[in-house]
């Protein structure tokens, strides 16, 4: 569904660039508080009687029209993007919902070391807020997304409680706890966006059909068109779907005026705003950025630092994967994540870098997935044995590695490659560091030692993961200093005070957790800067 802007000659209070995780956030908050708030987004809502999900070749839609990276999936609504220099695949979702409509819902939060790394570690930055400052916004996306849990975890600091008891972890699960338990080593049931319980509206409990990734067709996984979007739609929030923002505008004086977009046909359009917030990702936001220049901004837009684009954080990733005959249908269940452990979460100086990573255990794969293992499934002769070997017999365990920033790692417009509205596309620039390959090579030496104590026939290693760019984070940094960040503590840009931006590229620093939870505290505290200290943008 494609939806058209009724009212192009209204000047909006507040004009939003993308319906994700942060940018519904934002929407919901502003419209509840009065605010005149229009979004635009270039893909369309998702139907979700249509998702893979449904049918039984839901794996093989998962390595084409409903793959997790868009050079693959390569619908109308994604643009390319030129991964020639980079190690890692940058993979999203566009649509209403962003990407929480195609992820596995684990939500972590940052710990409160993660703010402070150049204090504690003497590299990178440390952010201008700490933990303390998000986590009231962090209990309260909770409560609106949904957060299926439990409290008392030692690695991180004391929490209310969550909305929902925690997805029960399985007997895939109890079995990788009781190997961490002889082991001596941290580890706790995950925090999850997945009901598990009757939770939201009309939103039923997980039934453990084991297939969660590209879409919940009983909405028991938690995804932004499900909560934030009816909130703001029902207090007026106006949409504007399959267009793209090709130029974010200004005037004389520098502050933003609204945006120019293409709709679904090519047609152009201007739609006039008091304050523009941006929600496109690490990547699509420093894309927007760099495609408004002009002769006042000839660098981009809020780029006078030079830091539009630099510090591109991923998380870097690799894994595990252990053997276990017996026909347990290891699958069933959630995609992701049964318990997860931050054993080596913190800096230990004696193990040769800084920060540190997480565990995060996953479920096996059905018959596709288990018969394209790389290597370890060979074509030919010995296939049907070896899918056979490990067809519901499977578990795994990631490694997600805090990926400090780099200024070399880099987005940029590239001067050839376009997207379907003929906007020039991302060009990534990305190496893997030195200290992340260190950190991956000593977890996954330690997650063998855990398959093995848990009973692994054999245990399958994969060193890195290219596709593993769902954390886009960096490329338009937070901080106290203009010369050195691209905006403030509250997301509003140095450069432009009726600019914002609400997406992973504030970060600082990226922590070894997935990033959402935090995105989302980030994005609802802005909003509330907004409301209180705002209110010039409201009409």
């Amino acid at each position: 569904m494609t939806t058209t802007d009724h009212n192009p000659d209204r000047t909006a209070d507040v004009l939003i660039i993308g319906a994700g995780a942060s940018g519904a956030a934002v929407a919901a908050s502003l419209a509840e508080a009065g605010f005149d708030v229009v979004c635009i987004e270039q893909g369309n809502w998702q139907d979700a009687s249509k998702f893979p999900t449904v049918e039984p070749d839901f794996e093989l839609r998962q390595m084409s029209s409903w793959s997790i990276n868009p050079n693959k999936r390569k619908l109308r609504e994604d643009y390319p993007v030129n991964v020639d220099d980079s190690a890692i695949d940058p993979v999203m979702f566009n649509g209403v919902g962003g990407s929480t409509i195609m992820w596995a819902a684990h939500t972590p939060r940052l710990h409160p070391s993660d703010f402070r790394v150049k204090t504690l570690d003497g590299v990178a930055d440390d952010w201008p807020i700490t933990y303390e400052d998000l986590e009231p916004w962090y209990d309260l996306n909770d409560h609106v997304m949904g957060c299926a849990g439990i409290a008392g975890d030692p690695a991180n600091p004391p929490r209310s409680p969550r909305q929902m008891p925690p997805v029960p972890i399985g007997k895939d699960g109890e079995m990788l706890a009781a190997a961490f338990d002889r082991l001596g080593w941290h580890w706790w049931p995950s925090d999850n966006y997945v009901n598990s319980i009757r939770y939201g509206e009309g939103r039923d409990a997980c039934n453990f059909c084991g297939h969660n990734m590209m879409g919940c067709y009983q909405r028991a996984k938690s995804s932004t068109d499900l909560n934030y979007w009816p909130r703001a739609i029902d207090q007026g929030a106006e949409f504007v779907t399959g267009a793209r923002v090709r130029e974010i505008t200004t005037d004389s004086t520098g502050r933003a005026t609204g945006v120019n977009y293409l709709d679904a046909a090519g047609n152009d359009h201007h739609r006039k705003a008091r304050a523009v917030v941006v929600a496109a990702n690490g990547v699509g936001t420093p894309r927007m950025l760099l495609m408004s220049a002009s002769d006042r901004h000839p660098n981009g837009l809020s780029n006078s630092s030079g830091m539009v684009g630099k510090n591109l954080m991923f998380h870097v990733y690799a894994g595990v994967t252990g053997v276990f005959p017996g026909n347990n249908e290891r699958w069933v269940g959630p995609a992701a994540n049964m318990i997860m452990s931050q054993e080596f979460y913190e800096t230990d100086p004696s193990r040769g870098f800084v920060r540190g990573y997480s565990y995060q255990s996953g479920r096996g794969p059905g018959g596709p997935g288990a018969a394209a293992r790389g290597g370890k499934v060979p074509w030919g002769a010995g296939h049907h044995e070896q899918v056979k070997r490990r067809l519901g017999n499977t578990v795994g365990l990631g490694v997600i590695g805090d990926d400090l920033p780099e200024e070399h790692n880099t987005v940029t417009l590239d001067p050839r490659l376009t997207d379907s509205s003929g906007l020039p596309a991302p060009k990534i620039t990305y190496t893997v560091s030195k200290n992340s390959r260190a950190l991956l090579d000593h977890g996954l030496i330690q997650a063998q030692k855990v398959m093995e104590e848990a009973g692994a026939d054999e245990v399958d290693v994969n060193r890195f993961s290219r596709e593993a760019g769902w954390h886009l984070m960096g490329t338009a940094r937070m901080g106290d200093d203009p010369e050195r960040s691209v905006v403030d503590s509250y997301g509003q840009s140095h450069d432009i005070d009726n600019l914002f931006i609400v997406d992973g590229s504030v970060f600082v620093t990226g922590g070894a957790v997935n990033p959402t939870p935090t995105i989302q505290a980030i994005a609802l505290r802005a909003a509330d800067y907004i409301v209180n200290e705002r209110q010039d943008l409201k009409s």
